[in-house]
């Protein structure tokens, strides 16, 4: 596990070697627990590393758990240049950019496997011009599978929906879980503990590290892990600011890409293996963990196709081409 460094103790290491007082500082923030394994925070910390090595004058401040900017909140500061770095679960804004909701879509992405042929795509190509457009750019890559978990009964099929409060990350598993008969509560990861906890919610559905990083299994009955039929894929990158960005010299932009292609990397190498933690967390603390069946998947997916690919094609600019471009990856 990377030992986390807190901003004023990296500044002073920096200061002893003599370099951070020429060191232009980018400040990262991001929702995700600090110092404790988990990837997105560890993609974060990899690339700051790098920078301070490549000797580039650039230092990268971590900023964790929310502790800089709300989840909620990281986007906006971003594209207008007040936060300089996150590690972002993109639909977060896609109620700026309704294209994001694109990148949390139900069955959109099967396999991790899949998810690394979709980063090089038509469809992610698309996906990316529009965050150019609003304001950042990407530096790594990231998508992670997850998991539906619940205080009153295993999901499997969507009748097992009917009647919970869920949250649902995003526009499009709302839509969907809403005309199974959920009802609908929307919040930032972090806060489904407090909610779970408080009886706001039942059940919910996020990424497998989010499961493990908020300690999910202390509020849950059951997990439906991703399996053979993962139905939940979310994109969540590390982004930086392009106001930010245009003001680095070549080398800062070169030192940065690096970084990001090395977090990406070692990112790709983890995440299937996040899965399995999962599963083995929830079972020791006494969690059942199923998984869907093939017929369960298509039921969801028969739901998805009438709900959120159908408001998506109808609603969005340039919607259709989005969904086509993504399911013509094989």
């Amino acid at each position: 596990m990377t030992r986390f460094l807190t901003p004023t103790v990296a500044t002073l290491a920096m200061l002893a070697a003599g370099s951070a007082a020429a060191d232009t500082v980018l400040r990262a923030s991001h929702q995700f627990p600090g110092g404790q394994g988990d990837v997105r925070d560890e993609m974060v910390q990899m690339m700051a590393r790098h920078v301070a090595d490549a000797d580039v004058g650039l230092t990268i401040e971590i900023y964790p758990g929310q502790s800089l900017f709300k989840a909620r909140e990281q986007w906006s500061a971003l594209s207008r240049g007040r936060l300089d770095i996150t590690s972002l679960p993109l639909d977060y804004a896609s109620g700026r950019h309704p294209e994001f909701s694109a990148t949390l879509m139900p069955g959109l992405v099967r396999n991790h496997e899949h998810a690394q042929r979709l980063n090089d795509s038509e469809y992610m190509g698309m996906i990316k011009e529009v965050i150019r457009e609003g304001g950042a750019r990407v530096l790594a890559d990231a998508w992670l599978s997850g998991a539906f978990a619940s205080s009153q009964n295993c999901i499997t099929s969507p009748e097992t929906v009917d009647g919970q409060n869920f949250r649902a990350a995003g526009p499009a598993f709302e839509q969907m879980l809403e005309a199974a008969g959920s009802s609908i509560a929307s919040m930032p990861s972090s806060e489904i503990y407090t909610a779970m906890q408080t009886g706001v919610l039942d059940a919910a559905n996020t990424s497998s590290m989010s499961f493990i990083s908020y300690r999910l299994h202390e509020q849950v009955g059951c997990l439906t892990e991703p399996g053979d039929y993962a139905l939940w894929f979310m994109y969540e990158p590390v982004l930086i600011s392009e106001q930010v960005w245009q003001r680095l010299n070549e080398e800062q932009q070169a030192a940065l890409m690096e970084a990001g292609q090395r977090a990406e990397e070692f990112f790709a190498t983890e995440a299937a293996a996040i899965d399995r933690q999962m599963v083995e967390v929830y079972r020791e603390n006494g969690v059942e963990v199923v998984s869907m069946s093939e017929a369960d998947y298509n039921a969801w997916l028969e739901i998805a196709r009438e709900t959120s690919y159908k408001n998506f094609a109808e609603n969005v600019p340039n919607g259709q081409a989005i969904i086509d471009a993504a399911l013509a990856v094989e």
